[in-house]
């Protein structure tokens, strides 16, 4: 009967559109009044400990160095540097989005962020002068954004590594291959979309002058990820210690190179990232009481059991997590779903020889493709947002949920077929860690 009460009213409160974060302690709070074991005590003691972990201080730093280096305009500076690259390709612009979220997403970690500050430059491109449908654009938008918590740094691998007690180093490191991976998946329906509607080249190649000067003004952005990257594995900080190095030298870059931060901007910057990272703390903590409730009542140790019941073999368990995994990022974030399922999942993985590094990668990699995935897909509405704010659009198609939908399987199917390949051939997201 827990059971029924603690994920019945869970999925109840999630269909009623209340927040993840009130869902998940509101399901707890029921279950702790069911079941007389369970004291109210034990509320604020959890929330506590699954917020007061010094890796978790990562996250507010993350995010701050994010949206910091998103209002130094080092979106549009990516976007320039990657099109004079590409941009001459047919089709080209929409390789472009897809190159430049992998980029920006390695500043950002935020799938909904990448969307938010490349969107309103890149949607009306490749629909004005790509020859893109605004359902297409939209879509590539929100799914190329979705490898933002797959390369590193990622917010999800922090937290993940909290949970599972793997080193953030080498979550970020495997994390390397498969987001490359991912990003090849939708350059192809770019390409396949680019044959079925005849779209021709719509610039000429730019010269290596150009390219050499777009560059040197990316080239401050391309430096975060290999200073974070490269404190870590050298051994001069700790993950921590590097997301606090990388808001400092966002600040200096905004500030003294690029010149776009002023007292403002600072303000506005600060409210916002308080505001995700109030949020993410928030999903975090309720979701650890209701992971606590799972273990005290003999949930988590029931699903271990049926797990290994079910799965005889470590290949069945991964396409079991998959299709978990898949379904889940449907409705829940991936913070949440981390804190749901890792505590479950992890100690089956570990007893059927699969390393946790490894079992991370393909938990976020899902939890990415979930972002896109409807009903709930977080990425499509903050794309879908954007377009229908945009006026300038050739295009006048209303993008709706239903012609993003169409548009995006064929994403979501090229992004599996990466997952597929990550999932059973471990060399992809091990070989950077070993």
């Amino acid at each position: 009967m827990i059971n029924l009460i603690l994920f019945g009213s869970f999925f109840v409160l999630l269909l009623l559109n209340v927040p993840i974060a009130g869902s998940l302690g509101l399901s707890a709070i029921l279950a702790i009044l069911y079941d007389p074991k369970l004291k109210f005590s034990i509320i604020p003691t959890n929330v506590y400990n699954g917020m007061a972990k010094f890796l978790l201080l990562a996250i507010p730093f993350f995010v701050i160095s994010g949206n910091v280096m998103a209002e130094a305009g080092i979106s549009k500076r990516l976007v320039a540097f990657i099109d004079d690259c590409v941009g001459h390709q047919k089709g080209g612009i929409a390789i472009v989005c897809v190159i430049v979220a992998m980029f920006f997403g390695a500043i950002s970690g935020s799938g909904p962020a990448t969307v938010a500050a490349l969107g309103i430059i890149l949607i009306p491109a490749m629909v004005n002068s790509g020859g893109f449908t605004a359902p297409f654009a939209s879509a590539l938008m929100a799914a190329a954004s979705s490898i933002a918590i797959v390369i590193p740094p990622s917010i999800a691998f922090v937290v993940y590594a909290s949970i599972a007690g793997v080193s953030v180093g080498d979550m970020f490191m495997g994390g390397i291959i498969p987001g490359i991976m991912m990003g090849l998946a939708l350059i192809v329906i770019v390409w396949i979309e680019v044959r079925k509607r005849g779209i021709t080249r719509s610039r000429e190649r730019s010269s290596w002058a150009h390219r050499g000067k777009t560059f040197l003004q990316a080239l401050w952005g391309f430096l975060v990820p290999v200073i974070i990257l490269g404190g870590i594995y050298g051994g001069i900080f700790t993950p921590t210690e590097a997301a606090a190095v990388s808001v400092v030298y966002a600040l200096i870059v905004g500030i003294f190179i690029y010149r776009e931060i002023k007292l403002k901007n600072f303000v506005k910057i600060m409210v916002d990232s308080g505001k995700t990272t109030g949020s993410i703390m928030l999903i975090i903590g309720t979701a650890a009481v209701f992971s606590y409730v799972c273990m005290r009542c003999g949930i988590s140790k029931a699903a271990q059991d049926l797990l290994l019941r079910v799965s005889g073999n470590k290949y069945v368990f991964l396409i079991i997590v998959n299709v978990i995994f898949l379904i889940a990022g449907c409705f829940v974030d991936a913070n949440s779903a981390m804190y749901i399922f890792i505590p479950i999942m992890a100690p089956v993985a570990q007893q059927l020889g699969i390393n946790l590094v490894h079992f991370g990668i393909i938990a976020t990699v899902n939890l990415a493709i979930g972002q896109v995935t409807p009903p709930v897909g977080v990425n499509l509405f903050v794309a879908i947002g954007l377009a229908a704010k945009m006026n300038d659009l050739k295009d006048k198609t209303r993008v709706t949920i239903a012609s993003m939908s169409s548009a995006v399987w064929p994403m979501i199917l090229s992004c599996v077929v990466a997952l597929l390949l990550i999932t059973y051939v471990p060399w992809f997201s091990m070989v950077l860690v070993r």
